[in-house]
């Protein structure tokens, strides 16, 4: 066809076949368009932290390289056998295409084009833009117009770059067979090296497939492949670009493909992370990055994703369950402070074979799938210390231990736990021992669970907030137990904001994204479209914070009767966490940190609920000890931040039990716990000065500065007791006053004779009639003696029969990520775990009725 433009072109131009090779590229005039300007995007990079790749995205395997980076050899090459006149023409070869016109004229069909390089480039970028067939057929079709076109384009191509920029852009472009574009890919491809190494034989080899890829297939075709690059060989030698000597030894070399495996594609080919890749996906989506858009190429995304800790945690879930396993073990790693994702281990193939049980594109590093258990404990004792409970607040309770607040049902919400625990704890004691009993009973204390929600939800546990509102409203009273659906990395993400010293950052795999120039990539508005780290300072305060860790680090550390994560510890370190164990053992958990870095694991089964064996304690702590030993052996051991004496004692006081009493002994003891009072007198039928409520109510505590109102009967009303003592002799009760036996030694003058006092006008003086209580005993309301001591709510005695099942979270909630299809939430507080170092204990109930405690096996 090329010849057919030359004769079209030369119908005006009879004088001559020099006449049309003189002028034949003048009469054309360039055409801007803007293919002109066009450079094809190489594939989009997914690196690591440390600038390893991830895998990449593409469309078209292509990684553009400028001119060094190509072998000298292959540059000649392509020239020779191409495009010959290349530094001479300006675009369009006016020679060629008449050498081309009388060659097809002589054959009777087309049997050589004529094109330059500058034309196949051109052609090259109208293929590989075209957005639909009609611009793909427009960009090949057979016609005299395609080629004039080309030819304008070409001239305009030539204006605007030098010899050197277009045979750099048309080998970065130009395809070389089995998906390679471009010369590095193709050099990758076919014999497994950069296109800065090609040998003079490679290089050849590499031209003479240019021209059909599929008709020199290496593997497929190597006899026309190797003629073809004999060829080229040859036409170099002509040319003088080498030697006749170097052209006859690359000839007798044989062909050797040495074939490549090619770069990773999309998440599915993640040389690592394949699991954070898939939720990088999403990050990245959300930022108007769509899948589209990363093939589309040409741009650099750079994750904090760390190689050493994602490697760490792969083997360690796969060390304690194997892939072929149900339950899925799934660790998260991230780095307090700044909320980067260091690692999203599962013990699962990400991938998209749905015959293979093994496989999944589930997000299960951030679906909320099933329940943490008493990992939330950690929220609870957060809210109390920010109410002012002191982590040294000691409540004695009953096991199992009736809520005063919160119902199941129509019940009263109540628990038990897993063995025996003290009666009497306190609250650091019970959050590393994991008594359900205490902090059921600190819930009842705190009135709500408002505050451990909130709490929650600032210190980064997002996967509660879409049913937040929800469990306020209800007041469940399970929430302490973790009974809610849990993303996994979210609550790793929480327990970071602890690690942290309070500071609350989102988790986010996405460091950076630039352009194919290096540049961050911006938005419309010029704005980088990737925000950074998003961190809340003060999200809790610190001294909660480092108080709170001092506590957790007792379930870790050794040397500590009841804790429940010895299994965690890494010796050299101070680790500080919390285990956890769902109802029924549906799932278990373990949440460890360092200043350095915080993790996490949680191990249930996606699709079905099943008892996963053990508790947190168990599997989950020693998946989190086998990732971090090789982690934390590179990291030198940092301290936590003491403890925060305010938050040891705390501002809180108990009010003291005085209704019935004197009111001047009641605001003694008021005094005495360091409570304030306001004491208001009401009309009353009882004795003036009696104390008659207590505003808030005596159990209760209330905050330092509080006002506790004491209310008192005036005496209005009273009516004193109709039977009196009798006028004609002494009360029975009360000696006479003649029956002192006179001393030895006084005189008798001393000895009041008995008629000076008449008992017929004796009224009784300090004892009360025998029928009213006397004013310094409590009424017959009050806790009998043998109760426990004031520190603990009041609560109604425990019944005897097994408690009710405990209130479920309501199955229709979704959760925030995509979860297994076929998981329910769980329904109800966890089952507990017993202490691994704590007295003897007995198996947990098989009763769904109250979760149990999260033991050192937790």
């Amino acid at each position: 066809m090329a010849g057919l433009l030359v004769a079209g072109l030369a119908a005006p131009w009879l004088g001559g076949a020099g006449l049309v090779a003189e002028r034949g590229a003048g009469l054309l005039h360039p055409r801007q368009t803007d293919v002109v300007d066009t450079r094809l995007p190489g594939n989009t990079l997914v690196l690591a932290a440390d600038g390893s790749l991830i895998t990449e995205f593409y469309r078209r395997n292509r990684t553009p390289v400028p001119a060094e980076a190509m072998a000298p050899a292959v540059r000649d090459a392509v020239v020779a056998i191409e495009d010959a006149r290349f530094f001479d023409h300006d675009g369009v070869d006016g020679e060629g295409l008449l050498r081309a016109l009388v060659r097809n004229l002589a054959a009777g069909e087309v049997v050589q084009g004529g094109s330059t390089l500058t034309q196949q480039l051109v052609k090259q970028l109208r293929l590989q833009t075209a957005q639909d067939t009609e611009g793909r057929t427009a960009a090949t079709e057979q016609s005299v117009g395609r080629k004039l076109r080309e030819a304008q384009v070409a001239l305009a191509v030539e204006q605007a770059y030098s010899k050197d920029e277009i045979l750099t852009r048309y080998l970065n472009t130009v395809y070389f067979g089995r998906g390679a574009y471009g010369i590095q890919a193709a050099a990758r491809l076919w014999f497994s090296v950069d296109a800065a190494d090609l040998t003079l034989a490679q290089s050849a080899t590499l031209a003479a497939v240019v021209n059909s890829p599929t008709t020199f297939d290496l593997v497929d075709a190597p006899e026309a492949a190797t003629a073809r690059r004999d060829r080229v060989l040859g036409r170099m030698a002509d040319l003088g670009l080498v030697t006749q000597e170097a052209a006859a030894a690359a000839q007798a070399e044989p062909l050797a493909p040495v074939l490549g495996a090619g770069p990773p594609r999309g998440c599915v080919g993640a040389v690592v992370g394949g699991f954070a890749c898939g939720h990088l996906l999403g990050e990245l989506a959300a930022l108007g990055l769509d899948q589209a858009r990363l093939e589309a190429g040409g741009l650099v995304v750079q994750t904090s994703l760390d190689p050493q800790v994602q490697g760490a945690g792969d083997a360690a879930v796969r060390a304690t369950l194997p892939e072929t396993d149900s339950r899925a073990a799934i660790y998260t790693a991230v780095e307090p402070g700044t909320g980067r994702v260091l690692a999203m281990s599962v013990n699962r193939v990400y991938g998209v074979d749905d015959l293979d049980p093994a496989q999944t594109v589930v997000d299960l590093p951030d679906a909320a799938g099933q329940g943490a258990g008493s990992t939330y404990k950690v929220f609870t004792a957060v809210a109390a210390l920010e109410a002012g409970f002191g982590l040294e607040h000691t409540i004695t309770t009953a096991d199992p231990y009736t809520s005063s607040v919160y119902r199941d049902g129509g019940e009263a919400y109540d628990v038990r736990n897993a063995g025996r625990y003290p009666r009497t704890l306190d609250m650091e004691q019970a959050l590393y021992m994991s008594s359900n009993t205490y902090f059921l009973a600190l819930e009842d204390a705190l009135g709500s669970v408002a505050g451990p929600v909130s709490a929650a939800q600032r210190m980064g546990l997002s996967s509660l907030d879409p049913i937040a509102d929800r469990v306020v409203a209800e007041n469940r009273g399970s929430f302490t137990f973790g009974a809610e659906p849990t993303s996994p990395l979210a609550l790793t993400s929480a327990y970071a904001t602890l690690a942290a010293s309070g500071t609350q950052c989102d988790p986010h795999l996405l460091v950076a994204v630039t352009d194919r120039a290096g540049e961050p990539l911006r938005d419309a508005a010029g704005t980088p479209v990737v925000p950074g780290d998003r961190c809340t300072p003060e999200a809790v305060a610190p001294g909660i914070a480092h108080t709170v860790t001092q506590a957790l680090r007792k379930d870790v550390e050794p040397g500590h009767p009841g804790q429940t994560a010895r299994a965690a510890y890494v010796p050299g370190h101070q680790i500080a966490g919390k285990t956890g164990t769902s109802q029924d053992n549906y799932s278990i958990a373990f949440v460890g940190y360092t200043p350095q870095i915080a993790a996490g694991v949680m191990v249930y089964d996606p699709v079905e609920n099943q008892d996963v064996g053990g508790f947190g304690g168990g599997k989950a702590a020693t998946i989190w000890h086998d990732a971090m030993v090789p982690v934390l052996a590179g990291m030198p051991a940092v301290p936590f931040p003491p403890a925060d004496p305010a938050y040891l004692d705390g501002d809180r006081s108990r009010v003291p039990t005085c209704l019935g009493g004197d009111v001047d002994r009641c605001l003694s003891a008021l005094a005495d716990a360091g409570i304030a009072a306001t004491v208001v007198e009401v009309d009353a039928d009882v004795p003036a000065g009696t104390v008659l409520a207590l505003d808030p109510p005596a159990g209760s505590t209330v905050r330092s500065g509080q006002q506790v109102v004491v209310t008192v009967s005036n005496g209005s009303g009273y009516v004193p007791p109709t039977t009196a003592p009798p006028t004609t002799e002494p009360p029975t009760t009360a000696p006479p006053t003649t029956t002192a036996p006179p001393s030895t030694t006084a005189p008798p003058s001393t000895t009041a004779p008995p008629t000076t006092t008449p008992p017929t006008t004796q009224p009784p003086t300090t004892e009360p009639p025998t029928t009213e209580a006397p004013t310094t005993e409590p009424p017959t309301t009050e806790p009998p003696t043998t109760e426990p001591p004031t520190t603990e709510p009041p609560t109604t005695e425990p019944p005897t029969t097994e408690p009710p099942t405990t209130e479920p979270p309501p199955t229709t909630e979704p959760p925030t990520t995509t979860p297994p299809t076929t998981q329910p939430p769980t329904t109800g507080p966890p089952a507990s775990e017993p202490p691994t170092t704590g007295p003897p204990t007995t198996e947990p109930s098989t009763s769904t009725a109250a979760p149990t405690t999260d033991g050192a096996a937790a």
